[in-house]
């Protein structure tokens, strides 16, 4: 057999926001991971862990301070903006929209990095019938070609989140990284997100990367769990390896408890009437 490719390669990472000076604290610290292609990875960990700061470096939206990148096998740091986004949508956590786009204008600006280069066609942003049937298809997938012609103002938060996920799978990327992506959400919206992207990464082969705040949906939808504290590793596995009472209490610093969820037999947390 074949070994499984990775999407990504990690190595010995370091990044901090501002000034490089001694005394700046990491947001990332030696970080070493890889991601397997076709995966579901989620990240989890207290605030000012190193979350977002980790997907945005694996987006090429901030640069390393020290250490490496491979995206697919080839240096993340030599590719282009272009040619990241040509494989790696990113969707970020606040997606309060700027300006009242139509939902298929919005889904359609996925399209922007497989444009020709050329000053017509990227300068003006004339769409080919290609970019549009992608995009039809991407509001098809997400449950949101009803709301084509609708504002994205003024959406619900569910339709909105729909909206934006479906406009990166417009970019027909190889890898989706989303930061919380149900953060806000009722629980049925909550659900039909997590099945949307299962389906995605079972149907389609995409490489998952998600942040998530809850410890729950990580454990009984990714197929591996990077755990993070103070911007450093604290433990990536399987939920069955990481979701355990003590590595939680040393990483959140409190006392949960753990069984197994009666359907999945996946790791369920759950915080006791009173913290120790």
């Amino acid at each position: 057999m074949m070994p499984q490719q990775n999407a990504y390669e990690v190595r010995s990472l370091f990044f901090r926001y501002g000034s490089a000076h001694v005394g700046t604290s990491w947001a990332v610290q030696d970080v070493n991971l890889q991601v397997k292609a076709g995966e579901i990875l989620g990240i989890v960990g207290p605030n000012g862990s190193g979350k977002t700061s980790l997907l945005k470096l694996l987006a090429k939206i901030v640069r390393p301070y020290t250490g490496e990148i491979t995206l697919f096998g080839k240096s993340l740091e030599s590719a282009t903006h272009r040619e990241v986004a040509r494989q790696v949508a990113f969707v970020p956590q606040d997606n309060q929209p700027a300006f009242s786009f139509s939902v298929a204008e919005t889904v359609l600006m996925g399209r922007f990095p497989h444009r020709h280069s050329s000053f017509w066609g990227s300068a003006f942003g004339w769409d080919s019938q290609e970019d549009c049937a992608v995009a039809q298809q991407a509001m098809r997938t997400m449950d949101v070609a009803h709301l084509a012609h609708r504002s994205v103002t003024d959406l619900s938060g569910g339709e909105r989140q729909r909206a934006v996920i479906a406009r990166a799978l417009t970019q027909a990327p190889k890898v989706l990284l989303l930061d919380e992506p149900t953060a806000f959400l009722d629980l049925q919206h909550q659900l039909e997100i997590c099945s949307i992207l299962r389906a995605l990464n079972e149907e389609r082969g995409l490489t998952i990367v998600m942040v998530s705040h809850d410890l729950n949906l990580a454990s009984q939808h990714c197929d591996r769990i990077l755990m993070l504290k103070d911007g450093v590793v604290a433990k990536m596995g399987s939920p069955m390896d990481v979701m355990l009472p003590e590595i939680l209490q040393a990483v959140y610093g409190c006392h949960v408890l753990v069984d197994s969820h009666p359907e999945s037999g996946l790791p369920r947390i759950t915080l006791p009437r009173q913290l120790h």
